[in-house]
């Protein structure tokens, strides 16, 4: 770290390679950290959680009992351990709670004055941060399973919400009405994710097995549809030659660049694919234990060396470098089934939400003084995990 230093400081390296560097550092060294804790709101398992991304402040949860929760992250009374305390909830008694089980919310990408909710109950929501009310309700046929705002449309207010419904619906905030479906898939679907690379590109996973990706524009919509064997038909049947997995598709997440797109389905399986080619990328991360009947929340960290995937996986959050497929760790302190996590890159942190009713605060653990006595060359040198190692190159690197 010192060498890194110096070297910004002289002009002879990257200022982000330092950056990269100590976001790597730091998400290697997530711990459960006991200074921290997060109130205790839910009565019933947590399904899902969110982050604002403007200030990444507050965060929303929302449970098996159909109960919202907002929560400030910010540590206000500056002592060392602290309580992330709830502002308010959309509790049983609110006139406008859900009425089963909350699937998906999120956060307007914009500003923290509106958010997003979905449910069971065949609705989604969109909420007034400052009343508390809903300021709209869409209602659909079907159970709704995950919704999706694209972080970075300017040209469209387009929500994306997959239901019991083979049907894509696409929701627009402005009009307040439902603008148009997506045909393609044959069963229900459980994932929706727009990508943070172009605005109008929407992927979907479906327990028909397979992933879509749509350009919203287009009269047909469908862009492609995702094959596991990269149109090698003879490796298995053509029934299964255009599908992702051998299961329901029910995880999507884009890397922060959107270049790439990881899926998962109850075939136990996570593949990484190329968001513009279509291609599996054949990385092999094992078995990945995957139950779930409905959404999985995963996540994908931003601003690393090489970036990692939080994979809730049992009663423990799986860490797996994205791009090699190597298992890092484990993450363990939950006492049941995990069933989301979102990661912080403000601070390169992650919260976990679980069917025993908590949120756990995962936080970088804090760095080892070095004694004054002991220069850095005397450390040992080659004891770190090589997924720390910058893969970027460069002339001043050598010799």
């Amino acid at each position: 770290m010192l060498g890194l230093l110096s070297a910004r400081q002289a002009g002879l390296d990257d200022p982000a390679r330092l950056r990269r560097a100590e976001h790597t550092r730091r998400v290697l060294s997530l711990e459960l950290n006991k200074d921290r804790d997060v109130e205790r709101i839910h009565g019933s398992g947590i399904n899902t959680l969110d982050i604002e991304p403007v200030e990444g402040r507050y965060m929303l949860s929302g449970g098996s009992d159909g109960v919202i929760v907002l929560y400030d992250l910010e540590n206000l009374s500056r002592k060392p351990s602290y309580t992330c305390k709830a502002l308010f909830s959309v509790g049983r008694s609110h006139p406008d709670v859900h009425k089963f089980s909350v699937e998906t919310v999120q956060w307007y990408p914009h500003d923290t004055g509106m958010f997003t909710s979905s449910s069971f109950d065949k609705t989604l929501k969109i909420w007034d941060t400052n009343t508390l009310q809903p300021a709209d309700i869409f209602h659909f046929e079907g159970t709704v399973y995950s919704h999706h705002m694209s972080p970075v449309a300017t040209k469209h207010c387009l929500i994306a919400v997959g239901t019991k419904s083979p049907k894509v619906q696409l929701c627009d905030l402005k009009s307040g009405s439902s603008s148009h479906i997506l045909q393609g898939h044959r069963q229900e679907v459980l994932a929706v994710s727009w990508s943070p690379r172009h605005e109008y590109v929407l992927a979907t996973g479906s327990a028909d097995g397979r992933v879509k990706l749509w350009d919203v524009r287009r009269a047909s919509g469908c862009l492609s549809t995702l094959d596991q064997h990269n149109g090698e038909k003879s490796k298995a049947s053509s029934e299964a030659a255009n599908t992702a997995h051998n299961g329901r598709v029910n995880g999507l997440c884009y890397t922060s660049d959107g270049l790439h797109l990881l899926t998962i389905g109850t075939d136990d399986r996570m593949r990484l694919w190329n968001s513009s080619t279509g291609e599996n990328t054949l990385v092999n991360y094992g078995k990945i234990c995957n139950e779930s009947r409905k959404g999985l929340k995963f996540a994908i960290s931003c601003g690393c060396n090489t970036e990692f995937a939080f994979v809730p996986y049992g009663s423990t959050i799986a860490v797996y470098t994205v791009f090699t497929g190597e298992l890092i760790t484990g993450l363990r302190g939950h006492y049941s089934t995990v069933n989301c996590c979102v990661f912080q890159p403000h601070f390169q942190e992650l919260y976990s939400g679980s069917k025993d009713c908590n949120i756990l605060a995962w936080i970088p653990a804090p760095r080892e003084p070095v004694p004054d006595d002991i220069s850095e060359k005397s450390l040992p040198q080659r004891h770190l995990n090589p997924a720390y190692e910058d893969a970027w190159s460069s002339s001043d690197d050598e010799g």
